[in-house]
């Protein structure tokens, strides 16, 4: 699922500001009052390489407001009530991945985690 959500305060290389971001945690601890595992994301303009850790997904796809890459090596943990729908700024997905970029997702992840 994708939200947005505030990253800060942040430090060093640490993306910060509302971003989006895309819950990677399983849904056995989403629902849970517990904190969820997110990948950051940012403005697709701003990544002019693709690394094997980044998922690069279109608006149109997604229904973000712009073309983002995911940030595989950006994971982080974040109490649910950072998450934000981007217009109602509630707790409500602003979304679903596409199943071929979860799994692009799950390959960068294994990477970035030096998971077989």
């Amino acid at each position: 699922m994708r939200y947005f959500a505030s990253l800060d305060p942040a430090a060093g290389r640490e993306q910060s500001g509302y971003r989006p971001v895309l819950v990677v945690s399983s849904d056995a601890i989403n629902r849970q009052p517990l904190v969820v595992a997110v990948v950051a994301g940012t403005d697709a303009a701003n990544v002019t390489r693709d690394y094997p850790t980044n998922v690069r997904v279109t608006a149109q796809e997604t229904g973000l407001p712009k073309d983002t890459v995911f940030l595989c090596f950006q994971l982080r943990s974040l109490d649910q009530a950072r998450l934000a729908n981007p217009v109602a700024r509630s707790p409500r997905a602003a979304g679903n991945m596409p199943p071929a970029r979860m799994a692009e997702v799950d390959h960068a992840l294994k990477l970035v985690l030096n998971f077989g």
